[in-house]
């Protein structure tokens, strides 16, 4: 009987171990918005990662964050880190890997705390119109075994994606009202 429930104890145990070998360890997420204002004006605003303050929604979580950078804003290898005592925005920092200019920005995100993750994130801006431009922004994520479990009880691509469709609506009010 002991060991009937040993058995017992130690499968229920050794099941999410199991189910997470199953689970995609990654995800990818992107959201878009059409801003009325030519593409050379939107592409000249997102290539600068310091303007993210102004409409990304983690940028704003916490307003007392310490923000640190690195190199030349608008130019490949620029690093703009953060640092906060609030757990939902933790540390870590941004670079920029790559610009096609006029048209797609890439980046690298290595966050520190409260988890260590490098995942990558884009801004790729497309004209409509003259006046028309449409911007998509991506995040590309990564969570290793057995944390990748999270996604049967987290929608990390919703919360993602909410939170990437609100920043560029802010985008969309702040470039267009300039």
């Amino acid at each position: 009987m002991l060991k009937k429930f040993l058995l017992l104890i130690l499968a229920i145990i050794a099941l999410p171990f199991i189910v997470a070998l199953f689970v995609d360890k990654n995800y990818s997420v992107t959201e878009q918005v059409t801003i009325d204002k030519p593409v050379v004006e939107v592409f000249g605003y997102i290539k600068y990662l310091k303007n993210q303050d102004n409409y990304s929604v983690w940028a704003q979580m916490d307003p007392d964050m310490q923000k640190s950078y690195r190199g030349t804003d608008g130019m490949e290898g620029f690093v703009a880190g953060w640092q906060s005592d609030k757990e939902d925005v933790g540390a870590g920092e941004q670079e920029i890997l790559r610009i096609d200019e006029g048209r797609r920005i890439d980046y690298e995100l290595r966050f520190f705390r409260p988890f260590e993750s490098t995942d990558l994130a884009f801004m790729e801006a497309k004209a409509l119109s003259p006046n028309q431009t449409q911007v998509t922004w991506g995040f590309d994520g990564h969570l290793d075994y057995p944390m990748n479990l999270m996604f049967l009880f987290m929608d990390f691509e919703g919360m993602i994606g909410k939170d990437l469709s609100q920043g560029l609506d802010q985008l969309k009010s702040v470039v267009e009202t300039q």
